[in-house]
């Protein structure tokens, strides 16, 4: 166990190889109920969240959808990362990280003065995210009965719900399912349910190396306050248009695309011996960066990472690892998604496994 923003929270329960490949293969279910989730209502929901965040939630046409986003500051640096899900017609429910808990609730209150919203924290709710190719077939039959019947056309990114019952078809993973949010009273029951019929419970170790193979980036890491979304991939959760909505941060990015972006997301495939890290440098032919995220992909057999390097088309770089530096292939994330590896490296080509 360890502790994760005031949470004790589990590494692994086994091997976290074992979990990672299970949710690729099968279905894992992480326990999540650290995750920030705040009920956002009232008659200024809409407009006080189209100026909240960089996305646009006028994207979604009814009820039951959701929308990722980042939430900017003036600077157009990332304050934090969510889901707004369209609970109905004056509620929205937002899901962000559990490391910015505190801060979110802060920005979010002092952001929502003078628009006609109540901003309610909803620690009433658990969050168990159930994923895998066979994870909704696994779900589906414990899901309360009027549920079951409304998430079978379920599509990605959709939300099905009852009184406080919301299933959503949403991960962190790469990989199909759902995060399901229950009374707090009733996730024990749930948990043990998707035990009997063989999901495999699954660690933070897992979800991290799970995200990293799906090209998901990590805040605290692989973004803050310091990044806008232009800097680290994230370019298409920002809604320009229509021009005529302003959003926080926005004059900022305006800025920033119209000087040219300096700098860009990549991935990186370590071509020696040796694991990527968060923080070792990296080093082109002309300049250089930093690794953001690194690890170890079960899926590929090979050290996986993000990095933050300067936008040029750069196909190979050297990376410090332990003062030595090592050679690896730039790609475009992800890496893995749906089990499929989606990256041809450079010892694929040449036809060594």
């Amino acid at each position: 166990m360890v502790d994760f923003a005031g949470w004790e929270m589990p590494l692994r329960y086994g091997s976290e190889t074992d979990e990672h490949l299970a949710v690729r293969r099968d279905a894992g279910m992480f326990d999540v109920s650290h995750m920030s989730r705040l009920d956002i209502t009232g008659s200024g929901a809409r407009d006080f969240l189209r100026w909240l965040l960089a996305n646009d939630v006028d994207k979604l046409k009814r009820p039951g959808g959701a929308l990722y986003s980042c939430m900017l500051n003036d600077a157009g640096g990332i304050v934090d990362d969510l889901i707004a899900y369209w609970v109905d017609t004056h509620h929205f429910l937002l899901v962000a990280n559990a490391g910015t808990r505190e801060k979110d609730l802060v920005w979010i209150q002092r952001q929502g003065r003078g628009f006609d919203v109540k901003i309610e924290v909803r620690d009433d709710l658990a969050m168990i995210a159930v994923q895998g190719p066979n994870a909704r077939f696994k779900t589906d039959p414990l899901l309360p009965k009027i549920l079951r019947d409304q998430v079978k056309g379920l599509k990605p990114y959709n939300v099905a719900w009852r009184e406080d019952w919301l299933v959503a078809r949403t991960g962190y993973t790469g990989e199909d399912g759902y995060e399901v949010m229950v009374p707090n009273e009733e996730a024990t029951h749930l948990w043990q349910h998707l035990l009997q019929v063989g999901v495999e419970p699954c660690g933070l170790a897992a979800r991290d190396t799970l995200r990293l193979e799906a090209g998901l980036n990590l805040y605290g890491q692989d973004m803050d306050e310091s990044v806008s979304p232009l800097e680290c991939g994230l370019e298409w959760t920002v809604a320009f248009d229509p021009p005529s909505r302003r959003f926080i941060g926005c004059d900022a990015l305006d800025k920033i695309r119209a000087a040219g972006v300096n700098c860009c997301r990549v991935g990186l495939v370590l071509l020696e011996p040796g694991v990527l890290r968060q923080r070792q440098k990296v080093k082109l032919t002309c300049g250089g960066g930093i690794v953001t995220s690194g690890g170890f992909s079960p899926v590929m057999q090979r050290s996986i990472g993000l990095a933050r390097l300067p936008v040029g088309n750069h196909r190979e770089c050297h990376v410090e690892i332990r003062g030595r530096w090592k050679r690896a292939q730039i790609v475009q994330p992800p890496f893995v998604r749906h089990g499929k590896i989606m990256v041809e490296t450079i010892k694929d080509k040449r036809g060594i496994s």
